[in-house]
Protein backbone atom coordinates (compact mmCIF):
# COMPACT_ATOMS: atom_id res chain seq x y z
CA UNK A 1 0.00 0.00 0.00
CA UNK A 2 1.15 3.00 -0.78
CA UNK A 3 1.63 6.30 1.62
CA UNK A 4 -1.06 8.60 1.20
CA UNK A 5 1.67 11.21 1.37
CA UNK A 6 3.06 9.69 -1.48
CA UNK A 7 0.02 9.17 -3.47
CA UNK A 8 -1.04 12.79 -2.79
CA UNK A 9 2.47 13.85 -4.71
CA UNK A 10 1.91 11.80 -7.40
CA UNK A 11 -1.68 12.95 -8.06
CA UNK A 12 -0.20 16.72 -7.34
CA UNK A 13 2.55 15.88 -10.17
CA UNK A 14 -0.11 14.18 -12.30
CA UNK A 15 -1.71 17.96 -13.16
CA UNK A 16 -1.16 19.77 -15.50
CA UNK A 17 1.66 22.75 -14.93
CA UNK A 18 -1.12 25.52 -14.79
CA UNK A 19 -3.35 23.55 -12.16
CA UNK A 20 -4.68 26.22 -9.72
CA UNK A 21 -5.16 25.45 -5.98
CA UNK A 22 -8.85 24.71 -6.49
CA UNK A 23 -7.81 22.07 -9.06
CA UNK A 24 -5.43 20.33 -6.72
CA UNK A 25 -7.80 20.50 -3.68
CA UNK A 26 -10.47 19.28 -5.66
CA UNK A 27 -8.44 16.34 -6.76
CA UNK A 28 -7.21 15.37 -3.30
CA UNK A 29 -10.71 15.61 -2.04
CA UNK A 30 -12.21 13.36 -4.81
CA UNK A 31 -9.30 10.83 -3.76
CA UNK A 32 -10.19 11.22 -0.39
CA UNK A 33 -13.71 10.39 -0.59
CA UNK A 34 -13.14 7.35 -3.24
CA UNK A 35 -10.34 6.26 -0.90
CA UNK A 36 -12.85 5.82 1.83
CA UNK A 37 -15.56 4.92 0.13
CA UNK A 38 -13.50 1.89 -1.44
CA UNK A 39 -12.52 0.86 2.58
CA UNK A 40 -16.52 1.31 3.47
CA UNK A 41 -17.22 -1.42 0.70
CA UNK A 42 -14.57 -3.25 1.56
CA UNK A 43 -16.21 -3.54 5.27
CA UNK A 44 -19.86 -4.53 3.65
CA UNK A 45 -20.61 -1.01 4.98
CA UNK A 46 -22.38 -0.35 1.16
CA UNK A 47 -26.61 -0.25 0.55
CA UNK A 48 -27.76 -1.87 -2.78
CA UNK A 49 -29.27 0.69 -5.63
CA UNK A 50 -32.91 -0.54 -5.53
CA UNK A 51 -32.65 0.43 -1.40
CA UNK A 52 -31.16 4.26 -2.24
CA UNK A 53 -33.83 4.40 -4.53
CA UNK A 54 -36.83 3.39 -1.93
CA UNK A 55 -35.11 5.92 0.55
CA UNK A 56 -35.08 8.86 -1.75
CA UNK A 57 -38.07 7.65 -3.51
CA UNK A 58 -36.73 7.79 -6.77
CA UNK A 59 -38.45 4.75 -8.33
CA UNK A 60 -39.88 5.75 -11.55
CA UNK A 61 -38.78 9.27 -11.31
CA UNK A 62 -36.78 11.12 -14.28
CA UNK A 63 -33.53 11.95 -13.38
Amino acid sequence: MIPEKEEAKRLIESLPENATWDDIMHELYVKKKLSESLKAADKGRIVPHEEVKKRFSLDGAIL
